[in-house]
């Protein structure tokens, strides 16, 4: 396709697939804000707070991978049109659903519209943008929107709960499907070319089992909730799944996912980047947003307001990694990007949030800015390492290490989180034990259970909680230093071979 027969055309598709991109990317982090008011709503526990959270995630880093090659072979325009009314049709039910069942249900629907939609949206920007420049502004563009959606997702998020009820965190996206869908009908080109072969699906389910399992396997594991030979069988089961999967791929004449692409070091370490970054950052807005709202009193509002700075300068990271990365090379950047962001979370796990300052919003700016400046980093690396003709399995490679770090960044502190915080709180002597059991497990527990007591022992029980969360706060926190400290010192030595492609062949 010639840049002669897409004339203006082409900048009308980019923007009607980042529309589509951007209620997926929204969906990510607009719970963070809404979990203690959907908590107490539909009277949810711990486990299934995280299930109603994780399931989207972790669906989402099984399917990606299959649903961009089958997207290659039957074409960008039509698995995108039906995962655009797919996610529609999920995000209307979830806004009504009566109980966490029908929640989780729903959000399980919405993973799979969303698996449908952003290989595609990758897909389509490679196919539109023939000419190297124009693709590397447009990929920046379609960047800023991802990290300005996620940004976004807790402030929208509290902006809805100060007027509405939970459910119209869900419900904002279907006036949004209603236009995307028609103009994406209308925009996107009828004719594509497509991979021939035929798409498998067997290979598809033993990656989407293999992933499932093991993901759930270690959520279950940190939980503690499951009885230790489940948890076993569960992770030995789903690392069956996945080396199965990765010896069909090694046999198979038309492999699903191109394992070749892993033997370039930099593509490990964009991978192993892109998954402890945004799992960080994950982590730590879910871990703020309670903090803010459970022991600062913050409305869902306030507590995205107060969450700004890391979002805005998140959304400055990409553009600002290409320059640098450009001027100083991947590695160093890639490596003070790291080291600087574990600083910036030791500062916050030792502040003091109830009189925030100047230094508290400045050190979320610097998190946000640098963790970017990574996850951008992580890009570069993995598509500066591969040919232009395996662009998008590169791509649904990458988008699977940010979903599956999200995924495991909000298991992961949930449940460090709800073990800190069990040992930490001291409760009042006159609980019962099932009242004790419960209210020790999370911080959104204590306030149920405080709920049902009368006033001052509610009120006594409220006051543990939130000296026991903000212990758990600054112990989490300084753990996510200690990881992503470590991960500066294995891509510092991981990239000392790295070159791009465009660079080598100069």
């Amino acid at each position: 396709m010639s840049s002669a027969s897409l004339p203006a055309n082409r900048w009308f598709v980019l923007v009607a697939v980042m529309l589509a991109f951007l209620p997926v990317v929204l969906d990510m982090t607009i719970l963070h804000v809404a979990v203690p008011t959907l908590t107490q709503s539909l009277n949810a526990s711990g486990t299934e707070v995280l299930w109603i959270i994780d399931i989207y995630p972790l669906l989402m880093a099984g399917l990606l991978v299959p649903m961009g090659t089958l997207a290659d072979r039957v074409g960008n325009r039509k698995i995108l049109l039906i995962g655009l009314v797919t996610f529609g049709v999920a995000s209307a039910c979830a806004a009504f659903a009566q109980s966490p069942a029908m929640l989780i249900a729903a959000r399980v629907l919405l993973a799979l519209g969303g698996s449908m939609i952003m290989p595609c949206v990758l897909g389509l920007i490679r196919k539109t943008f023939e000419d190297e420049g124009e693709r590397a502004m447009a990929l920046g563009l379609w960047g800023m929107i991802g990290a300005a959606g996620a940004a976004v997702g807790p402030l929208v998020g509290g902006a809805l709960l100060e007027h509405f009820w939970w459910g119209s965190v869900f419900l904002i996206n279907v006036p949004v499907m209603l236009v995307v869908a028609p103009a994406c009908y209308v925009l996107l080109p009828r004719v594509e070319q497509t991979t021939p072969g035929k798409w498998a699906i067997g290979q598809a389910l033993l990656l989407i089992a293999g992933m499932i399992l093991f993901v759930y396997g270690i959520k279950a594991g940190f939980g503690g909730k499951q009885p230790l030979p489940i948890i076993v069988l569960v992770v030995v089961f789903g690392i069956a799944a996945l080396t199965l999967f990765v010896r069909k791929q090694l046999r198979s004449s038309e492999p699903m996912l191109d394992l070749s692409l892993l033997s370039h070091p930099a593509i490990i370490a964009g991978l192993i980047m892109a998954i402890v970054a945004s799992g960080a950052l994950a982590g730590v807005e879910l871990t703020l947003a309670q903090e803010l709202q459970y022991v600062l009193g913050k409305t869902p509002l306030q507590a995205g307001i107060f969450m700004i700075p890391i979002m805005a300068a998140a959304a400055v990271g990409g553009p600002v990694a290409g320059y640098l990365s450009n001027r100083f090379g991947l590695r160093l950047v890639a490596t003070l990007s790291l080291l600087i962001s574990a600083g910036a979370l030791v500062f916050l796990a030792q502040s003091d949030f109830h009189d925030p300052g100047f230094l508290v919003p400045f050190a979320l700016a610097i998190l946000g800015l640098t963790l970017s400046i990574g996850l951008t980093a992580s890009s570069i690396a993995i598509m500066g390492s591969v040919d232009a003709s395996k662009g998008g399995a590169a791509g649904s490679l990458e988008a699977t290490g940010y979903e599956l770090g999200t995924g495991l960044g909000i298991t992961l502190f949930g449940v460090f989180m709800s073990s800190v915080f069990s040992r930490a709180i001291e409760l009042p002597s006159s609980l019962s034990q099932a009242l004790a059991e419960q209210a020790s497990r999370t911080i959104g527990d204590a306030y149920i259970v405080a709920s049902e007591l009368p006033g001052e022992q509610g009120a006594a029980l409220i006051e543990a909680g939130k000296a026991a969360f903000t212990q758990t706060h600054a112990v989490l926190l300084t753990a996510g230093a200690v990881v992503i400290a470590a991960l500066a010192v294995v891509v510092f030595f991981t990239l000392t071979e790295y070159r791009s492609l465009s660079r080598a062949h100069h």
